[in-house]
C-alpha cells in the first residue's frame, strides 16, 4: 500500500485528489495539508511514502516545504503538482529534492503513474515537461562549462526572487502578487535579505542588487 499525503491550499483541489487517489487500488491517502507548514507537520506524523505537493501556498511554499520534508524524512518522495511551469521553478523543485513534477492539467492516469513511480524510487515528469528536463540533464552531463555565478548565494531562492523584484522597483504588494505569496511572507523575506546582505534598508539592498545585475528585464 502506498501511503500518500496531499498538500494544496485549495480545498476543492485537495478534495478532488483525495477522492481520485482513494479510489485507486494500492494507494491510501493518510493526510492532507493546506500549506507548506502544515505539510511538514502532517508528514512528520503520518510518515507517508509520497507527498503530492502544490507550490504556491501561504506561509511556506511547496519548494521550501519539499526541502524540509526530503531533508528530514529520507524515505519520503515528493511529487510536485502545480500550475508553475517556468524553468527556474522546476529546477528549484528538483534541487529541493522533488522526485516528480506534474502540471495541474495532468490526467488522472498521469498522476497515478507519477505516484507509483515515485514510490518505487523513480523520477517522473509530465509529458509537457519531459523534454525540458532532459535538456537540463543533458547540460549537466555535457563537457564542463563555467558555472553561472549566482548572486548572493547566502540568500534562498525565494529571497533572490524578492530581491530581484525589489531591484526592479516593485512594492511589497506587487512582489506578493507576482510570487503568489502573502504580504507578510514578502516582509519576512525582505527583513532576512537586509540581515544577510548587511544592508541598512531598502535603498541599500536595492543598490547592492543592481550592482550585481539584478532587477533588469529578462531578455
Amino acid at each position: 500500500m502506498i501511503r500518500v499525503v496531499v498538500v494544496d491550499d485549495h480545498q476543492i483541489v485537495r478534495d478532488g485528489l483525495v477522492a481520485l487517489l482513494g479510489a485507486l487500488d494500492g494507494i491510501e491517502v493518510v493526510g492532507t495539508a493546506a500549506d507548506g507548514q502544515d505539510a511538514v507537520h502532517v508528514v512528520g506524523e503520518a510518515q507517508p511514502d509520497v507527498v503530492v505537493m502544490d507550490i504556491q501556498m501561504p506561509r511556506l511554499d511547496g519548494i521550501e516545504a519539499t526541502r524540509f520534508v526530503t531533508g528530514r524524512h529520507e524515505g519520503v518522495r515528493v511529487v510536485m503538482l502545480t500550475m508553475n511551469e517556468d524553468d527556474d521553478t522546476i529546477l528549484a523543485a528538483m534541487r529541493a529534492g522533488a522526485s516528480g513534477y506534474l502540471l495541474k492539467g495532468a490526467g488522472a492516469e498521469e498522476v497515478e503513474r507519477a505516484i507509483r513511480s515515485a514510490a518505487a524510487g523513480g523520477m517522473v515528469f509530465g509529458a509537457s515537461l519531459a523534454a525540458r528536463v532532459a535538456e537540463f540533464f543533458g547540460r549537466v552531463g555535457a563537457p564542463e562549462r563555467p558555472a553561472a555565478e549566482v548572486p548572493f548565494p547566502e540568500l534562498t531562492e525565494r529571497e533572490r526572487r524578492v530581491l530581484d523584484r525589489l531591484a526592479a522597483g516593485r512594492t511589497n504588494d506587487q512582489i506578493a502578487a507576482e510570487l503568489y505569496v502573502s504580504n507578510k511572507t514578502v516582509r519576512n523575506a525582505v527583513s532576512s535579505i537586509y540581515a544577510k546582505l548587511h544592508a541598512g534598508g531598502r535603498a541599500e539592498a536595492i543598490a547592492k542588487a543592481r550592482d550585481a545585475g539584478m532587477g533588469r528585464p529578462s531578455t
